[in-house]
């Protein structure tokens, strides 16, 4: 089949254009019935080089998927369109210069990145929410902060991004960054003393149409470091949301932006102070529990609604001393379930557990001292096979 036309390289900013169907596929996807379709030339950019398709309608059909397989550019609708009509494509103007204005903006990082470390941008995705970037190797977030400040210097000088077509002679000898090698003609995007690289993507004119770039996360990913940024209108509405965040906790703690951490630490310290002091009290309440068990009796259960694993287990530990049975610690309630930890001094804590399992489904294990898991089952059921 004859290679699709790609407008998107001549004209980026080009947002509708007509076309010829050559073909028009059916398939089924997740059991709906779409259409595959191949134009003679189109303004839709497919998924491709780590960057997720344009979005719009073709013939007023919505465009779900574009792919691209060797050189053939595949438009994955919604409906039908009839082989050799001409149609008209319209582009999600939005979403495709949101996408210029990442895929721009990485280039700026990449390129500052591989200046002044060396480092090669091993993994790239731009997705809808944020923009990836895998680099082999380490950054520290003072030097992220430098690259991302020179990132928004090249921003704001309004460099002109240059395409260019160099012949495998001119290529020879071009400095330029690759993330896989390449067959046929190379196309190189450049950014004047930022960056020199091959790409496949729409990008803006001018650096200043990106508007800013903003790091969003950094973490250590297979020997280097994964970086995440935000450009442009994504990185406005993530910082909407951010404000709206510090806004509602500013008011929830009685604090404006500048003292909202100290807030939130004062309040964090007051919680576990309360939490140490409530599981003391479990402890003591658990004491009072246990001592009015009878020595005497062999086997002695407790349900209760809510106690944490620590005090579950010294509960546990204090009956296995005082009885000759087994003992065990029920939590949680008959609609939600139970959390158990059952032990034995003298017998085998797991037979207990083999009859729950022998009646409902069961998690958990353990050894002949001590069992623990989890059971949905009612209070008195369970105690009804226990005894």
């Amino acid at each position: 089949m004859k290679l699709t036309e790609k407008v998107y390289d001549q004209d980026a900013y080009l947002t509708s254009l007509d076309a010829t169907v050559v073909s028009c596929n059916p398939i089924t996807v997740d059991e709906l019935k779409r259409y595959q379709v191949v134009l003679d030339k189109t303004i839709f950019f497919p998924e491709e080089g780590g960057q997720t398709p344009d979005k719009g309608t073709l013939g007023g059909r919505q465009v779900l998927d574009v792919q691209i397989k060797d050189g053939v550019i595949v438009h994955t609708l919604d409906g039908e369109l009839e082989t050799g009509s001409m149609v008209q494509g319209v582009l999600d103007w939005k979403h495709r210069f949101n996408n210029m204005q990442q895929h721009s903006g990485e280039h700026i990082f990449s390129g500052l990145v591989h200046a002044r470390f060396g480092y090669d941008n091993v993994g790239f995705h731009l997705s809808d929410q944020v923009v990836t970037m895998d680099f082999n190797g380490m950054i520290t977030p003072e030097e992220a902060a430098e690259i991302e400040y020179a990132a928004n210097q090249a921003i704001i000088s309004n460099l002109e991004i240059q395409v260019s077509y160099p012949s495998k002679e001119e290529l020879a000898v071009l400095d330029y960054r690759s993330k896989i090698e390449i067959d046929g003609q190379v196309r190189i995007i450049t950014i004047p003393n930022v960056d020199v690289c091959a790409c496949c993507a729409p990008h803006v004119k001018r650096t200043g149409e990106i508007g800013m770039l903003k790091i969003v996360s950094m973490q250590n990913y297979k020997g280097g470091i994964r970086i995440s940024i935000l450009c442009g209108f994504r990185a406005l509405e993530d910082f909407r949301k951010k404000t709206e965040v510090v806004t509602v906790l500013s008011k929830s703690f009685s604090a404006n932006q500048d003292t909202l951490i100290e807030a939130v630490d004062k309040v964090k310290n007051a919680n576990q102070m309360l939490k140490t002091e409530l599981i003391d009290a479990k402890h003591e309440y658990m004491e009072v529990k246990l001592a009015s068990i009878p020595a005497e009796q062999e086997n002695a259960y407790l349900f209760e609604t809510d106690l944490d694993a620590q005090v579950m287990r010294n509960a546990v530990n204090t009956l296995v001393t005082r009885h000759a049975g087994i003992s065990g610690i029920f939590t949680g309630s008959d609609e939600e379930g139970y959390r158990f930890i059952i032990g034995s001094g003298n017998a085998d804590a797991r037979v207990a557990l083999n009859l729950l399992k022998e009646k409902w489904e069961v998690r958990g294990g353990g050894s002949p001292a001590m069992v623990q898991g989890s059971i949905m089952a009612k209070k008195d059921e369970i105690m009804s096979v226990l005894k």
